[in-house]
């Protein structure tokens, strides 16, 4: 009976935690089908008739399409950049074992270290002025500030991989870069979807970096959002319209990725 009156707290507990943790998108979703007056007014109540011109104008504003394939572009290839790098970087650090490569390794830790704003003006005025290369810049700045954590991880990753599988590709006349790409970079599968889900989620979120380094042309989703905060007013019913459109490629994403990504983290569960 005891048991069972402690699995009855734990299970109330989960489902006040679970309805603790929508209560933000309830609010968001809610408010978004209001007015700005109904939202002043009653914040968590519904509204009096659910409308969707805040939709529209939230799409039209933050001019979405082109938005959207900027934020996908630049996440996609930023992301894409930084597994590949990051684990052949991880990768040769871990079967090189000398004093040069624990220097490089506590150089890369090192740099996690780093903030931002510190090399946040170099940056700006390096990549800033080049029109033609906001977008390539920007991902190449992604590249530096994510390979760090990342090949930390792909180094860790490698000390359960097994030299006898290089030997074994060598004997069969591989190379090295044919012995990685065949070989060690599907074992790394678990550690590739954590890099990618943790990369992806900084990214897509971002709004400081891009905001020093895109143009108005190039502008992100969160660049774009920032549209309906002014200086004298704050249009909580489009912004809140937005974040709710903006959330909807997130979700199909997950949604077609689901298998891979659960996969792969239950793979590195088990290891």
């Amino acid at each position: 009976m005891e048991s069972k009156g402690k699995l009855y707290i734990v299970e109330i507990l989960g489902i006040l935690l679970g309805l603790l943790w929508l209560s933000p998108f309830y609010l968001m979703i809610v408010n978004a089908f209001k007015t700005k007056k109904e939202i002043f007014t009653d914040v968590l109540g519904l509204p009096e008739e659910f409308t969707s011109a805040n939709f529209v104008e939230a799409y039209i504003d933050l001019e979405f399409t082109n938005s959207l394939v900027n934020s996908v572009l630049i996440t996609v290839i930023s992301v894409a950049i930084i597994i590949f790098f990051s684990s052949m970087a991880g990768y040769a650090l871990a079967r090189n074992k000398s004093k040069l490569s624990g220097i490089f390794l506590l150089l890369f830790v090192s740099a996690m270290l780093i903030p931002f704003q510190s090399v946040m003006i170099p940056l700006v005025s390096l990549f800033g002025k080049v029109e033609m290369l906001n977008r390539a810049g920007l991902i190449f700045m992604y590249l530096g500030f994510g390979c760090s954590l990342s090949i930390f991880l792909y180094h860790g990753a490698m000390t359960g991989i097994s030299k006898t599988l290089d030997e074994a590709a060598k004997i069969d006349g591989a190379n090295k870069f044919q012995t990685f790409v065949h070989i060690i970079f599907p074992l790394l599968k678990p550690i590739s979807v954590t890099v990618g889900i943790l990369n992806v989620i900084w990214i897509w979120n971002d709004y400081l970096l891009p905001s020093l380094i895109l143009g108005e042309n190039n502008a992100t989703i969160p660049l774009k959002m920032f549209y309906f905060f002014g200086q004298y007013t704050k249009q909580w019913h489009l912004a809140l319209a937005g974040l709710t459109i903006a959330i909807i490629p997130v979700i199909v994403g997950y949604f077609f990725a689901q298998k891979q990504i659960i996969e792969g983290v239950s793979e590195g569960a088990v290891k």
